[in-house]
């Protein structure tokens, strides 16, 4: 058991600044150190906050023996080796969302993790924050009737970031945005999902730049869920019931909750508690599961970041879209060069739009089932390495913002 929670932050971007600013402000917390592959950017990160240990590689991060916890905060195709870079030094880890590019990687990293016994669990904000289980209290108390439809929205103009265009950084809307509006619908709906549909805009190198996805639950709801890096929306949810509906104002952060009726009256609001960002929350759980020996945060379990990753997978085949490393089909190569095609005729800041029709979406079940038969085999941990990714470009002033894009 231990007093005092001792922070390494690996990267130095934006995110990690929020964190950084969020740990300072914390009890019983303390940002030990941070690592950077350049020392100058962490000894600059450093001094900005106040920040005692500073190193110039992340190997060197991992092996300060004061650090009880490591924050990844690098780009997502950087997850899967940070990682496990972390936990073969046996350290505890919390990593920004996306967790990692795809489901393989992640039930790697799983599996590593409770070899070693140690904590590693997803920084998926949303689901470690209070008002979470105000919208459940709202729900169970039957003032809008049975639920049965869902709407979610998340869109930021933030196409001139290289992490958002190329397909080596684990680019696209989906993985960077949509991933929010999914877990806000399995945070409400839950996961028995039967069918998933989805369409597409592709940029020229077959990143997705625009999505509008669907999932049809197999007692009959339905989750529409948009996301987009090339416009900016109101990043609303609204969850529709046979008596009224509730408006949940800005999913990544929730501001507060407005109930209607259905004469379309506000009958009731509940604001969002006071809160340092947001961040506070995931560490507080990290906290308390490391003092209890916990391999995974119970508010965001590893089997709820496979089943997001699973649903991402699943979109990105039907929608051909690639990363180096991915498992690709034989369909996907007949199809990845027809795209490249399309794309030698347009600009380079155009985009290619595509329409994948759902024709093989209805199967969505069907491929849960040959996972759950490929999960009894033992599939080792791999030590492939990805191509290396830039940092954020973004620079170290604090942004406190409502999301980490």
């Amino acid at each position: 058991m231990f007093e005092r929670l001792r922070v390494g932050i690996m990267g130095t971007g934006r995110i990690a600044g929020v964190m950084a600013a969020t740990l300072k402000e914390m009890r019983g917390v303390a940002c030990h150190a941070v690592g950077s592959r350049d020392a100058e950017k962490a000894a600059r990160f450093g001094q900005l906050y106040n920040v005692k240990k500073t190193y110039g590689s992340y190997q060197e991060l991992v092996e300060d023996p004061k650090v009880d916890l490591i924050y990844v905060a690098t780009p997502h195709s950087e997850h899967y080796k940070n990682v496990m870079l972390a936990l073969s030094a046996g350290k505890n880890v919390i990593c920004e969302k996306p967790f990692m590019l795809n489901e393989r990687q992640a039930k790697e990293v799983f599996a590593f993790a409770e070899e070693k016994k140690l904590l590693v669990t997803e920084a998926m904000w949303t689901r470690y924050m209070p008002i979470r289980n105000k919208i459940k209290e709202v729900l169970a108390s039957n003032v809008i009737g049975e639920p049965t439809m869902l709407t979610a929205n998340l869109g930021y103009n933030i196409t001139y970031k290289d992490r958002i265009q190329q397909p080596a950084l684990g680019g696209g809307a989906l993985l960077d945005l949509g991933v929010y509006v999914l877990n806000f619908a399995s945070m409400v709906f839950g996961n028995d999902v039967a069918d998933i549909a989805s369409i597409c805009t592709l940029n020229n190198l077959g990143v997705d730049m625009q999505d509008s996805i669907t999932l049809r639950y197999n007692d009959g709801k339905m989750a529409i869920l948009n996301a987009t890096v090339l416009s900016v929306s109101d990043k609303s949810a609204v969850i529709y019931g046979s008596k009224g509906y509730i408006v949940v104002d800005n999913i990544t952060n929730p501001e507060g909750l407005s109930v209607y009726d259905n004469d379309y009256r506000k009958i009731a609001y509940y604001k969002r508690q006071k809160q340092l960002t947001g961040y506070e929350y995931e560490i507080e759980a990290c906290f308390k599961a490391i003092s209890e020996g916990w391999l995974e945060c119970p508010d965001m379990p590893h089997s709820e970041t496979l089943k997001m990753l699973n649903m991402m997978d699943f979109i990105r085949r039907n929608n051909n879209i690639v990363f180096p490393g991915d498992e690709v089909t034989e369909e996907q190569q007949e199809q990845v060069p027809q795209i490249e095609a399309q794309a030698a005729d347009q600009d380079q800041s155009g985009t290619v739009e595509t329409q994948v029709e759902t024709q093989e979406q209805s199967t969505y079940e069907a491929t849960q089932d040959q996972n759950n038969s490929e999960a009894t085999q033992d599939q080792g941990v791999s030590g492939e390495n990805q191509e290396q990714a830039v940092e954020s470009r973004s620079g170290l002033l604090l942004q406190m913002s409502d999301t980490d894009v």
